[in-house]
């Protein structure tokens, strides 16, 4: 292997790390103030990456333009999803919650094969088209950009949870819900901005993603694994170690899909979250 080959794969690994971590933060968000799992976040990237395409092939606004406001109607999605659901369960048993996102996920999964069939839709002649070559290594372009706008989005999204007045009521409702509520801190506004900040992140990725992935009610399923195996490893409910395994695993895929057929390439991915798991259970960066 040449060294050119080796900086080739590192760097097609973290662009795709950045996308994979943007993915998890969003449930390591949810599970951080709510302890809940949202089932159906696989959906809502699907959700986010067909209006891209369709924005473009109906309107031919490239997912660059249109970005922004896929990120804001998905934060109004994810905000109503918790007011309208989410809030009616949450205060019920555990299962009660996970089935009510289950049967969010089966529900939307059924709505876009209903509406869009089994096809799969891309966008060909993105604006973001071609490669670039840096220092020897060939990049292709929606990959760079897709990288840069979830190391930004990521960035964003720090600065505000632990940088905010906002934020800091986030962190006190996940810490100690009774002890905010004494504070005088509006913990159901807190969950529903949880919800819409997760959302709004898959909103991004979903954007990004669509420049140079194909789109089908089932692509959520091909992302969402990974991002429960991201929040595992880096610790439930930790955005800092979802951003860490993030990049980890996409980096090993990739090195796992050059020296492996396609098919096995995640296999990597999971013996070593199953490692993390047997000597510690809580994740890289997860509390005790």
């Amino acid at each position: 292997m040449t060294a050119e080959l080796l900086l080739q794969l590192l760097v097609s690994g973290l662009g795709m790390g950045f996308i994979f971590a943007l993915i998890a933060i969003g449930l390591a968000l949810i599970y951080g103030v709510m302890n809940v799992v949202n089932f159906a976040h696989g959906e809502f990237l699907m959700i986010s990456m067909y209006a891209s395409v369709f924005a473009f092939t109906l309107g031919g606004l490239d997912p660059v333009v249109t970005l922004p406001f896929v990120a804001v109607a998905m934060f109004g999605f994810g905000v109503a999803v918790y007011y309208l659901l989410m809030k009616r369960v949450l205060g019920g048993a555990m299962h009660s919650q996970i089935f009510a996102t289950f049967g969010l996920m089966v529900f939307l999964q059924a709505a876009a094969q209903f509406t869009f069939g089994a096809d799969y839709y891309s966008i060909n002649h993105s604006w973001l088209g071609g490669t670039v070559r840096i220092g020897g290594v060939t990049l292709p372009m929606p990959q760079i950009v897709a990288a840069v706008g979830a190391i930004l989005c990521t960035a964003c999204l720090y600065l505000l949870v632990f940088r905010t007045r906002v934020g800091r009521s986030l962190r006190a409702v996940s810490q100690d819900r009774v002890a905010a509520l004494t504070m005088g801190i509006d913990a159901d506004r807190m969950n529903a901005l949880a919800w819409g900040l997760a959302a709004a992140c898959i909103g991004v990725a979903g954007s990004l993603l669509s420049n140079f992935y194909y789109v089908f009610p089932r692509v959520g399923a091909v992302f969402v694994l990974v991002a429960y195996v991201t929040v595992a490893l880096g610790g439930f409910g930790s955005i800092g170690g979802a951003l860490a395994a993030g990049v980890a695993i996409g980096v090993l895929q990739v090195f796992s899909g050059f020296f492996m057929t396609s098919t096995l390439k995640f296999v990597p991915v999971f013996a070593l979250y199953l490692l993390i798991v047997l000597f510690r259970p809580t994740g890289l960066l997860g509390k005790q």
